[in-house]
């Protein structure tokens, strides 16, 4: 009867997961998308522990209660933290199929058949390169490492020559299982390929980082069925392994970039002009009393988020403003560039916490056209996603990535701490415009003032 049973709930279980990943691409319909996930995975969790070969509970209990311990500090990160947690996950879910595949290496060899040491092969290489690699990616994201590339001498080179040995490895056990003393040298090979494949990316490079590793955990994950002969495991592996690599795709053109230079170019090094330094230029400055007579005066406000709203937790402050401003019938809307922030969605997740409504979101293809007709585009904390040497200037590190169309507006306001560089390490041109108006502080700070001052004063 157990035996009828299984089949039922993982089918079941992998249709949730299909009308999971359809649902979470819709705003409107993620939140139905996240609840049939969870139905999906409960019944997957389900019909394992239902499996006969299970003699012992003893074991699985403690994982439970381990996972749980680790699991809800996770979940009550802050939603700024999203795209930390989304590493953690990455990192932990690859951990546990390089694990199952050590176990299984261990406890076949040397019977292991040529076609089950091949997936096996594959599932160890991605798990234990992409749990070091997400590690590292949550550090930059925290900021606990630097989020500026890290180079050396002939890195590219080193690290490439470095995964060549540890295909060459899996290549040798795929053809020698019982090659046991290997088997170590290729598990620390890809667990040091995964470090090394991430300390040269910057901080601007990390949403599609995040997706391609959310891509490596799937097919390891995919893998992983194959030798343990569990076709949930690998539709589920499938699913997630080809919408994270598509999501990457996606990020890649928008950013004009290729996956070769994401991963190997180094992108994120501070740049400077000729002969070393930077040129000297001089910008406009205005208080938030000043932004304030300026906004009360607009009728059409383009609000342009980005990381420095999520650092400052302003995204409240930003919903009060824009309560404020629609109260007095001045028109707000929200552009949302595919890389702004640290993964994608991230200001769609910040702002859809704060309430805004949904219908205020604009994604870059459609709000560009409305820049010029707007009164105000109010740029907070956004960087390189606004820049406009991205369309002229070939020397510059970002050409070619479509932006933000930020300077067409008639006034441009930008809140910002500094002057410093953004995570692809080049001056924005926006600041410099005869146009733009800068107003310094932390966005959380400044946004709340901007909002004191229009609710203390008349608009219109």
């Amino acid at each position: 009867m157990i035996e009828q049973v299984i089949p039922l709930l993982y089918l079941a279980a992998a249709a949730s997961f299909v009308l999971a990943l359809k649902w979470l691409s819709s705003v409107t319909t993620a939140r139905r998308g996240v609840i049939i996930g969870v139905i999906g995975m409960a019944l997957a969790v389900s019909g394992t522990l239902l499996k006969p070969e299970i003699v012992s509970y003893r074991w699985v209990a403690a994982a439970f209660v381990l996972g749980t311990i680790i699991g809800i500090p996770m979940a009550m990160m802050p939603m700024t933290a999203v795209p930390q947690r989304t590493a953690l996950s990455h990192a932990f879910g690859a951990l546990a199929a390089a694990l199952v595949g050590t176990a299984e290496y261990y406890l076949r060899t040397p019977e292991i058949d040529c076609f089950t040491m091949g997936a096996l092969t594959l599932e160890v290489l991605l798990g234990y390169l992409t749990f070091t690699a997400s590690l590292m990616a949550f550090g930059k994201l925290q900021e606990v490492l630097p989020t500026r590339p890290i180079t050396y001498r002939n890195q590219n080179i080193i690290n490439l020559s470095l995964f060549g040995l540890a295909v060459a490895a899996g290549v040798s056990l795929v053809a020698r299982p019982e090659s046991t003393w290997l088997f170590p040298l290729f598990g620390a090979m890809a667990l040091l390929f995964g470090v090394l494949l991430i300390i040269p990316i910057g901080g601007a490079d990390m949403p599609t980082v995040i997706s391609l590793l959310n891509s490596y955990a799937g097919l390891s994950a995919a893998a992983m069925g194959f030798v343990l002969n569990n076709k949930l495991l690998i539709i589920a592996g499938a699913l997630d392994g080809s919408s994270g690599f598509i999501l990457s795709v996606i990020m890649c053109r928008a950013m004009n970039r290729s996956f070769t230079n994401v991963l190997f170019g180094a992108f994120g090094q501070v740049q400077t002009a000729a002969g070393g330094r930077a040129e000297e230029r001089t910008v406009r400055s205005a208080t938030p009393e000043e932004a304030a007579d300026i906004l009360r005066g607009a009728n059409l406000v383009i609000v342009v988020p980005g990381y420095g709203m999520a650092v400052a937790q302003a995204q409240h402050k930003v919903r009060e403003l824009y309560d404020i401003l629609t109260k007095a019938h001045i028109e707000v809307k929200f552009a949302i560039h595919p890389v702004a922030g640290r993964m994608p969605g991230h200001m769609n997740v910040l702002l859809a916490e704060a309430d805004v409504p949904y219908d205020k979101l604009m994604e870059m293809d459609m709000v560009n056209s409305e820049f010029p007709q707007a009164d105000v585009a109010l740029v907070i904390g956004a960087n390189d996603v606004t820049n406009p040497a991205a369309r002229h200037d070939r020397t510059s590190p970002i050409f070619g990535m479509p932006i933000l169309d930020v300077d067409k507006a008639r006034t441009i306001m930008v809140i910002k701490r500094s002057m410093n560089p953004g995570f692809a390490g080049i001056e924005n041109e926006l600041y410099y415009m005869d146009r733009t108006l800068m107003v310094f502080g932390d966005a959380k700070a400044v946004v709340g003032s901007l909002v004191k001052e229009l609710a203390g004063g008349a608009i219109h």
